[in-house]
Order: structure tokens, then sequence, then C-alpha cells
């Protein structure tokens, strides 16, 4: 296996992520900030946090699927969220869960931060997602 997600016994727990990821490849796949949006630039879920998580982990998954890689291979998840508040995680994850199965992402999910910003490229711009992978 090229990538090993673990959480150590003492690291916080519960959360939808582990905290550690061991990559022991020489390939790594680098996917840019995905968001919610179609190959011709359509806009998803305008204003719906859960709707727009979803759509740009599945762009996320092309992007890596156009790599050889999968969400198996990812050591890192970094979401950037407009508007962002600790109430919020429960439509965060539905998001989350929503594709999960589908685009074969783990839950726990590989390791992972989010990160509230006031503005991303465009106003309808809720959610960014970039992600890193290992590959031997």
């Amino acid at each position: 296996m090229t990538v090993q997600h673990f959480t150590p016994e003492g690291m916080l727990q519960p959360t939808p992520y582990h905290h550690v990821a061991v990559g022991t490849g020489s390939r790594h796949v680098h996917v840019s900030g995905q968001v919610s949006r179609l190959a011709d630039g359509t806009p998803v879920a305008p204003g719906d946090l859960a709707g727009q998580i979803a759509q740009s982990l599945r762009n996320t998954a092309l992007g890596l699927a156009g790599a050889g890689a999968s969400f198996s291979d990812v050591v890192r998840l970094t979401f950037y969220v407009t508007g962002w508040s600790p109430d919020q995680m429960g439509e965060f994850m539905a998001g989350v869960e929503s594709v999960a199965a589908d685009i074969g992402l783990p839950i726990p999910m590989p390791p992972a931060s989010l990160i509230g910003v006031d503005y991303l490229f465009e106003a309808d711009v809720r959610v960014e997602v970039e992600a890193t992978a290992v590959l031997d």
C-alpha cells in the first residue's frame, strides 16, 4: 500500500478524518482547488454548502483519476469554505457523506484541514477542495 492512514492514540477523537498519512511512493499528485462547477463552467448548487462540497469532491475525484490515483492514495485534503462557522459542520459532513461511496472517499477521510476564508474566486463559490496524493 502506497499510503497508510491512521490516528495515533492520544490524538483528538472522534474526527471525520485521520490525523496522519504516510506515503511511500515516488510520484506526487497535486489536484488544484476544485469548485462546484461542471466541465462547461455551469455552477452546481449555488448557495448550498452540502451540494457544493459534494460537487467539489466529485471534481477532485476526476482530477485524481486523470492521474491514475484515487482517494485511497490521498495524503492530504484541504477545504476552503467561505462564511464558515462551526455550526455548519453537519451540513459540511452531509455533503461529504452524500458522495463518499460513489467517489471512493473513505470515512474517516485522509488527513484534512478546513479553512474559513472571506472570499473565493467568484461570489457564488463557497467551497474549494485541494488534494495531494502519492503513487509509486
